[in-house]
């Protein structure tokens, strides 16, 4: 789940009133006492005014309201109900009702949050458990990192992270990720893209605050095995994108490009918003051995103030042979999102190859 996901205002649909009306049909075939029509009530009020995950913790709240007896017997409830929402993001639900009340059952939460996961996630459940009891949490989080099921495996990296989006932030591991050291150790290798997709962002995280412990993390680490190497060169694309010599040299990118650039061109000078901007190079090596590049583009948006702030675009990664040479492309349609504003003047645009820009050009918004 990413920060673009829960800013699309349509995706808060994913809890709408048809689910509502599943999750209460298919509760009260599980559990005859159910009050399907309290918890409709209760959980579509004012539907339409809450936010995506203002919807979760309302239906958490509506089922611990709608259902008979006390908590463990909820949980068995919804033990049967999990592999009947038949939607990962929906049933995030069940975790969410685990985070607002099982802070007083603490092994019956983990059982039930390493069983929920395999349906969705628990990764922000298991952040409340962190938050309150942190040494005991990561201690059942390690030994999930063991786990045969990769989503229980990805739980123990993913449930950590310390800047999780849609998530409060983890200040202690913030400040030291040392704790997770052994959880990220047994998931250096692991042979599921998923777990391992979450391990990099993990570290990704960790190089925002802490990147010289990172750093050596990965530097420790065997990168010949493949799933390590891919996992190395994911967690350090930030570092990567801000020309940190230590990060191009982990993935074997850290000497100085020789290339000569020709025919680099951005074009159209001026655009509308809306429109595309397109950026063309050629890079001939001027090297007498291969070397390896990792090419970036960065662009310096104006902001209100009139100032700029770069962004790096991701361009092309390659091994470029003695007196080779290589055609690069790359469009981008200039259009406001949600996290960026686009404002009138010039914007500067340069061509990184290996942390260092060899060429500058740009383009004019038009207002």
């Amino acid at each position: 789940m990413t920060d673009a996901t829960t800013q699309n205002p349509a995706l808060k649909e994913i809890f709408n009133r048809e689910r509502l009306q599943h999750f209460a049909t298919e509760t009260a075939g599980i559990e005859a006492r159910f009050d399907a029509k309290a918890f409709l009530r209760l959980a579509s009020d004012d539907l339409d005014a809450l936010s995506i995950m203002q919807r979760l913790r309302r239906i958490a709240e509506s089922f611990h309201q709608a259902l008979p007896g006390g908590f463990e017997h909820h949980l068995a409830v919804f033990h049967a109900l999990a592999p009947r929402i038949k939607h990962g993001f929906a049933s995030i639900v069940l975790p969410e009702y685990v985070a607002l009340y099982g802070q007083g059952h603490f092994d019956a939460s983990m059982a039930a949050l390493h069983y929920f996961t395999r349906f969705g996630s628990s990764e922000f459940a298991i952040r409340h458990f962190l938050q309150r009891d942190f040494a005991r949490t990561l201690a059942v989080m390690e030994r999930w990192s063991l786990d045969d099921n990769e989503h229980v495996r990805r739980l123990a990296s993913e449930g950590a992270r310390p800047r999780l989006p849609w998530s409060f932030q983890l200040k202690a591991l913030m400040e030291d990720p040392g704790p997770v050291a052994d959880i990220l150790d047994n998931l250096k290798a692991d042979p599921s893209l998923y777990v391992r997709k979450s391990v990099a962002n993990h570290l990704n995280d960790i190089t925002k605050d802490n990147p010289d412990w990172a750093l050596a993390k990965i530097a420790g680490w065997p990168r010949q095995d493949a799933h390590t190497a891919w996992i190395a060169k994911q967690a350090l694309r930030t570092l990567i994108k801000r020309g940190d010599r230590r990060a191009l040299d982990l993935v074997g990118a850290g000497g100085s490009a020789h290339v000569r650039v020709e025919a680099f061109a951005v074009t159209p000078a001026s655009l509308s918003l809306g429109e595309t901007m397109r950026l063309t190079a050629r890079l001939v090596s001027t090297a007498a051995a291969p070397q390896k590049l990792i090419v970036d583009y960065a662009v310096h948006y104006v902001k209100k103030n009139g100032g700029a702030s770069a962004k790096v675009f991701k361009l092309k990664e390659l091994l470029l042979d003695p007196s080779g040479a290589c055609d690069l492309s790359i469009s981008q349609t200039i259009r406001d999102f949600t996290t960026r504003k686009h404002h009138a003047g010039h914007h500067r645009v340069e061509l990184l190859v290996n942390g260092q820009s060899l060429a500058e050009g740009g383009f004019t918004l038009e207002g």
